[in-house]
């Protein structure tokens, strides 16, 4: 190859390519994005490693590459993280992202200038993406606020908000592992783009050539990248501080950030309101975009291995609560010391429930609560939620797609004045009016002051858990995932996926089930002859939700089903409850409903393999 013509280079490359595809090494969607970057003048850098990739029959490599062109899903775009690629984040995929979120505001807005902010966070390559985006943003003419640190997503928010941006743009892969990074794009709003914006945004980035781009030392220069930190930082703790609704502040607790940035805002909100107790983990608090610290490497709070370091300490500390929050610092777990004095890993859906409940007990008690104001929800999130939420008579409005852009939609459509508290299963929760992304600070803050009230009563977290439990029923939910890799992984999640909607299981351990709700096809089909027997207008998303009855037992199960919007994995998400009358029915149900649960997981796993097998 290498002594021929670059034109022939090109032609025997891709005559080499196409043969990988007819023997399967190498996937149609691959073969077609890597032909565009090996035959377009925009791509001319990357070629002579392209070149050399298929001289070496590097298909898997090429494969994992070039295999799509990386999409927006729920959190903007966010993947693995190579030097080129149509499918993974590089230079490239960075420069269109910002280009197209440039191009589509100017267009839609009918202006040649605006105002961006942009923020990123502690991972690897986060300050050279960061520095791109707002180089190209800055060519395209707008005036653009850059965070000179590391900086949580609702920060980001906070500052679209704070100084009147157009669009914004956070850098960051939430709580991906150290492999990946990504581009969340914001609208004036201060929430993640939606319809029809990022179809517009989208359409932009496919369609980009050559993308304009200035110096960045020259832009900071001519004023158009003007640095933006502890002033705007200042102001958006204050706003988060802003939402105490205790005094209460005798708790013993650690703090972990994970390798990320939540120092910058949890721990300092924290700090600021008054918990000198919260101390910090420090083995996890240097920002690494390695994540040395944390088990795995994969620094999710809702992993329970996550909390294993922090837990060694807090035992011999006499932390009474640990707190940690995922790199951006936008989600924000919880584990909890029970009565035996052990840490018990409380989910998202546990979380939220708690802290609906108190928010809810505190507005009611100083009479800023009317039956206008409301509490959002995803439709993957817990019942417990809406239960509370009716008995402390608010609105809940809980049929949202998975994504907290959603949430912040709906704040804005029925107004923030009325908004109180929303929240997803994931670990995200938001109140006020101050941004519109889910914060990991606000969250901690709530906690912290729930864990200090009920402490002076001589109970926890737990016991509270326990005292909803009685009086709005057993709730016990959970998730499992499959992940599936690269193109071959995204084949079988749309094989499972069309298996659940044309022929679901009838039977998954003790479970039957007996109806499924279509988020796709807007209809409710009865089981199991998997019939429509009704139709609905919204919300309209590639999501399953099927009801199921246990044999002999009183609990109802719900299980959701949807392809990840962030990572290569199809959810499950199950959903248990069942009324309990005393504290030694609780007991006792919850034993029960476990174990139901854990059979019908196995069933499911066995299930989900046993497909991809015959499929």
């Amino acid at each position: 190859m290498n002594q021929q013509s670059p034109s022939s280079d090109f032609q025997q490359a891709i005559e080499i390519a196409r043969t990988a595809v007819t023997e399967k090494q190498l996937s149609e969607s691959a073969f077609t994005n890597l032909q565009k970057w090996l035959t377009e003048p925009q791509y001319a850098s990357y070629q002579p490693a392209m070149l050399k990739l298929i001289e070496d029959k590097e298909f898997g490599t090429l494969d994992t590459y070039f295999w799509e062109v990386i999409p927006f899903g729920t959190g903007g775009r966010r993947g693995l993280m190579s030097d080129f690629g149509s499918a993974t984040i590089n230079e490239r995929t960075i420069a269109e992202s910002a280009h197209g979120l440039a191009v589509y505001f100017k267009k839609a807005a009918g202006a040649q200038t605006g105002k961006a902010a942009i923020a990123r966070d502690s991972r690897i390559n986060s300050e050279r993406f960061a520095r791109i985006a707002a180089t190209v943003m800055a060519a395209h003419g707008l005036t653009v606020y850059f965070y000179k640190t590391p900086r949580s997503t609702p920060e980001l928010s906070f500052a679209v908000r704070h100084l009147g941006c157009d669009v914004g743009a956070m850098i960051t892969a939430s709580h991906n592992p150290p492999s990946d990074n990504g581009f969340k794009a914001y609208w004036s709003t201060g929430g993640q783009v939606l319809p029809p914006h990022d179809q517009g945004i989208i359409d932009e980035v496919y369609q980009a050539t050559e993308i304009p781009t200035v110096d960045f030392d020259q832009a900071v220069e001519q004023g158009l990248i003007k640095f933006i930190d502890e002033d705007v930082a200042s102001e958006y703790r204050s706003s988060v501080a802003a939402h105490s609704h205790s005094t209460c502040r005798d708790l013993n607790g650690l703090f972990t950030p994970l390798h990320g940035v939540g120092e910058t805002s949890v721990y300092h909100v924290l700090q600021q309101v008054g918990f000198k107790q919260v101390n910090r983990f420090e083995p996890q608090c240097e920002q690494d975009g390695n994540f040395p610290n944390v088990p795995d490497h994969l620094p999710n709070p809702e992993r329970t291995e996550v909390y294993q370091p922090a837990i060694e300490l807090a035992k011999k500390s006499g932390a009474e609560i640990i707190l940690a929050s995922d790199p951006d610092a936008d989600r924000m777990g919880v584990c909890a010391k029970n009565n035996a004095g052990e840490f018990i890993h409380l989910t998202g859906n546990q979380v939220g429930a708690l802290l609906a409940d108190y928010v809810l007990r505190k507005r009611q008690e100083n009479g800023t609560l009317t039956p206008k104001h409301y509490v959002v929800e995803t439709i993957v999130t817990t019942p417990l939620i809406a239960e509370i939420s009716r008995k402390a008579n608010v609105r809940i409005i809980n049929n949202l797609l998975v994504g907290f852009k959603y949430i912040a939609e709906t704040m804005d459509e029925e107004g923030p004045d009325e908004f109180v508290f929303g929240t997803e299963e994931s670990l995200g929760y938001l109140t006020g009016t101050y941004c519109r992304d889910k914060d990991a600070a606000i969250a901690a803050l709530w906690a912290c002051e729930l864990a200090a009230e009920l402490k002076s009563e001589g109970k926890t977290l737990l016991n509270r858990l326990d005292e909803l439990y009685l009086e709005h029923g057993y709730h016990l939910e959970g998730q499992v995932s499959k992940t599936c890799k690269g193109s071959q992984g995204n084949e079988q999640i749309k094989q499972l996926m069309k298996a659940l909607r044309n022929t679901p299981p009838q039977k998954l351990g003790n479970l039957t089930f007996t109806l499924v709700r279509d988020y796709q096809n807007l209809e409710l089909r009865a089981l199991p002859e998997n019939t429509p027997s009704e139709t609905f207008s919204k919300p309209q998303g590639n999501v399953l939700m099927f009801e199921a009855e246990g044999e002999g037992s009183p609990l109802t199960v719900q299980l959701g089903v949807r392809p990840s919007g962030t990572e290569p994995k199809i959810k499950f998400y199950y959903f248990a409850q069942t009324v309990v009358t005393d504290s030694a029915q609780l007991a006792k149900t919850k034993s029960e409903a476990q174990s139901i649960i854990k059979c019908f997981k196995e069933s499911l796993m066995d299930w989900i393999d046993q497909t991809l097998k015959t499929s």
